[in-house]
C-alpha cells in the first residue's frame, strides 16, 4: 500500500481525461470511461512509481464504484416519487407493457437460442431490456427536446422500467446470489423481493410526515451524514436479504422524493453521484480483459441488432398509440436504445454469483456499442426517418425553412 494515494490519483486523472475527451467528442462519458478502464488494468505497464495495473488500489476503486451504483439508483429514485408513479399510472402501464412484451421476449429468446443456462438467460434478458435512464436523460437535455411531445412518453417509459427494474433485479439477485433452483425457492425469492419492495414503499409513504420533521436539520454537514447513513444502511440491509443493494438505494430514493427535503437532497448528492458513478464505470472497465473480448463479438453484435429492432418497433407502436406523429414515435424508439448502468449492474451481479465468465465481455461490448449508437441515432433521428420513410410509407417531414419562408410571405 506504499503508493495507494498515487494510484488513486492516477485513476482520477484518467477519469478526468475521459470526461474531457467525451466533452470534446460530444458523446456520453460512459463508453469512454469503460474503454479507459479496459485499456489499463492487469495487462497495462508499470512505469516507475506509476502503476497502471491498479493492483493495490483495485479493492478501493471497486468499493467506490459500488457506492457509485448506490448514488445512481438513489438519484433515479429521487426523480420518480411514488405519487408521480401513481398519477401517470395508466399511460406508463400501457407504454411499458408494449415495450416489455416486445423487448423482453426478444431478450429471453436470444440467449435461449444460444443454449445458455436459465440464470444466465435471466441476466441477459435484463441486460438487453433495460434502457439507461442516465444516458436517456442526458440526451434529452443535450438535444433540448424536453418540450417535445414524445418526451412525456419517454419519461413515462423510464418510470415503468424503474419499477420493473426494482422487481426484476430483486428476483434475479435472489436467484443468482441465494442460489435458488427449485420452483418453491424461486417463488419464495420472488415473494420476499416483492414483500420487501411493497412493504418498504408502503411504510415509507406513511412515514413521510415524520421524515419531514426528522430531516429538518439546519446544518448541511449533519443533514448530509444522515442521508448517507440512511442510504448505505438500507442498501446494506437489502443485501442481507439477497436483494441487490442497488434496489435498496432506489427504494429509499423513491420514499425521500416525497418529502419536503427532496430538492435539498438532490442538490446535495449530484456531485457525489457523478464522482462515484464515474468510478463505477471505470472500475467495470478494469474488470474486463480486452484480450478475452474476441469470443463475445458476434453475440454482442447480434444482441445490438435485435435491441435496435425491438426498441424502434416498440417505440413507434407506443407513440402511435398515443396519437403522436411517426417522426415523434421514431424518436421514442431511438432515444431509449442506450444501455448503461443497469446492464452493468446486472453483469456485476452475474460475476458475483459465479455465472458464465463470457457474460462480462458480452455485456461490456453490448453496452459500449449501444452507449455510442444511442445518442448518435437520437441526434440524427431526422436522417434515420428519411432512410426508413420510403420502405414504411411514412409521410415526408415538412421542410421547416420553406414553412418559415411561406409564413413570412
Amino acid at each position: 500500500m506504499e503508493h495507494l494515494i498515487l494510484e488513486i490519483g492516477l485513476a482520477l486523472a484518467l477519469i478526468a481525461g475521459a470526461g474531457i475527451l467525451a466533452g470534446k467528442l460530444r458523446i456520453s462519458i460512459v463508453p469512454i470511461l469503460i474503454l479507459t478502464g479496459m485499456v489499463v488494468g492487469p495487462q497495462a505497464p508499470h512505469i516507475s512509481v506509476f502503476d497502471f495495473r491498479f493492483i493495490q488500489s483495485a479493492p478501493l476503486i471497486d468499493f467506490m464504484g459500488r457506492l457509485g451504483v448506490l448514488f445512481l439508483l438513489f438519484s433515479l429514485g429521487l426523480e420518480f416519487s411514488i405519487k408521480r408513479l401513481l398519477t401517470a399510472g395508466p399511460s406508463i402501464i400501457r407504454t411499458g407493457i408494449i415495450y416489455m412484451v416486445i423487448n423482453l421476449s426478444i431478450a429471453i429468446m436470444f440467449p435461449l437460442l444460444l443454449g445458455w443456462p436459465v440464470k444466465e438467460i435471466l441476466v441477459v434478458a435484463g441486460i438487453m431490456t433495460i434502457s439507461s435512464s442516465a444516458i436517456v436523460a442526458k440526451v434529452i437535455v443535450d438535444l433540448k427536446r424536453a418540450a417535445n411531445d414524445e418526451t412525456e412518453i419517454i419519461l413515462g417509459l423510464m418510470m415503468f422500467q424503474d419499477v420493473f427494474v426494482a422487481i426484476y433485479f430483486s428476483v434475479v439477485s435472489g436467484l443468482v446470489l441465494a442460489g435458488s433452483t427449485s420452483v418453491s425457492e424461486i417463488v419464495t425469492s420472488a415473494l420476499m423481493a416483492l414483500l420487501f419492495i411493497g412493504g418498504f414503499l408502503f411504510l415509507g409513504h406513511k412515514l413521510v410526515p415524520k421524515l419531514d420533521r426528522w430531516l429538518d436539520i439546519p446544518s448541511d454537514e449533519t443533514f448530509m451524514l444522515v442521508i448517507f447513513a440512511i442510504l448505505v444502511l438500507v442498501s446494506g440491509f437489502s443485501e442481507t436479504l439477497h436483494i441487490a443493494e442497488a434496489i435498496g438505494a432506489l427504494l429509499i430514493g423513491l420514499v425521500l422524493a416525497e418529502t419536503d427535503h427532496s430538492e435539498r437532497i438532490e442538490h446535495l448528492i449530484v456531485s457525489f453521484r457523478d464522482f462515484f458513478g464515474a468510478l463505477f464505470f471505470f472500475s467495470f472497465g478494469l474488470s474486463i480483459d480486452p484480450f478475452a473480448l474476441g469470443g463475445a463479438v458476434w453475440p454482442a453484435v447480434a444482441a445490438v441488432i435485435l435491441t435496435l429492432l425491438g426498441n424502434v418497433v416498440s417505440g413507434v407502436w407506443a407513440g402511435r398509440k398515443a396519437s403522436l406523429s411517426y417522426r415523434a414515435s421514431l424518436n421514442i424508439g431511438l432515444t431509449i436504445i442506450s444501455r448503461g448502468e443497469f446492464s452493468i449492474i446486472l453483469a456485476t451481479l452475474a460475476k458475483a454469483g459465479g455465472l458464465l465468465t463470457s457474460l462480462q465481455p458480452f455485456s461490456a461490448l453490448y453496452v459500449l456499442i449501444l452507449a455510442i449508437l444511442g445518442p448518435l441515432l437520437t441526434k440524427e433521428s431526422r436522417w434515420v426517418y428519411n432512410r426508413l420513410r420510403p420502405f414504411l410509407k411514412w409521410p415526408q417531414i415538412p421542410d421547416r425553412r420553406k414553412l418559415r419562408k411561406n409564413a413570412g410571405q
